[in-house]
């Protein structure tokens, strides 16, 4: 009998070629930290027998999803994956269930809350910094503060430090229940987290790509937020 958290992975989809897609770095990472990774495809309900969900990155999220249109610098959507990780996150913040979203993920939790996105930050939000790195992914290029009395300040017990960095969209009015705990020195929320839920925290960065001891903390948190959850479900 498996004694791992079970952790489902939500994957990108591609209409044109009619396949899932998921980097290796996530599934590498969650079994680091100790868990049982599974794909997640938009096709079925949530399993009673998870204990936590990532929501991984990808492309950009359907405008009129948080009542707008789209703009020009928006990029291509999957109706499919945003409808089903949408839903997803609504059952597991009532189940309690952990969750942690990255990049495209915590824009998701967060318009799953009722928040909303910049379609492209620099367009909308007038960013100063560069936050579509030309780097390697596993390097981190410009810095984000924490909130003090947050998840990420108490992880790391620190006020400062740098991520990488991939994404043209961010978020923009916080969901509700959801706090920002991050931000980048040019104002962007870079993590969110629920004040409600145990562990349902969101970052802008790819902390599977940075392969950090600091980064390593964090799925380390998440997974053993999913191993409670498993421990109350017996």
């Amino acid at each position: 009998m498996n004694q791992k958290p079970i952790i489902g992975i939500t994957p990108d989809y591609s209409y044109e070629t009619k396949k899932y897609m998921l980097h290796e770095d996530y599934v590498t990472a969650i079994e680091k930290a100790g868990g049982c990774p599974i794909l997640l495809t938009p096709h079925q309900p949530l399993p009673d027998f998870f204990d936590g969900i990532l929501l991984s990155g990808g492309g950009d999220i359907d405008p009129l999803l948080f009542g707008e249109e789209p703009l020009l610098q928006s990029g291509e959507i999957s109706p499919l994956r945003d409808a089903y990780e949408i839903r997803l996150c609504h059952e597991a913040l009532a189940k309690n269930l952990p969750i942690l979203g990255i990049c495209r993920g915590m824009q998701v939790m967060n318009i799953a809350a009722g928040g909303s996105i910049y379609q492209d930050i620099g367009v909308q939000a007038g960013t100063s910094l560069k936050h579509s790195q030309q780097a390697p992914r596993s390097y981190g290029t410009h810095s984000i503060i924490m909130e003090e009395n947050t998840l990420l300040f108490k992880l790391w017990n620190k006020k400062c430090t740098v991520v990488n960095s991939l994404h043209h969209q961010a978020v923009r009015q916080l969901g509700e229940g959801f706090v920002a705990s991050a931000h980048s020195a040019d104002g962007l929320t870079e993590a969110i987290e629920h004040q409600n839920n145990p562990f349902a925290l969101g970052v802008q960065w790819h902390p599977e790509a940075m392969q950090t001891e600091e980064q390593s903390l964090l799925f380390a948190a998440f997974l053993q937020a999913a191993a409670a959850y498993k421990q109350n479900r017996r």
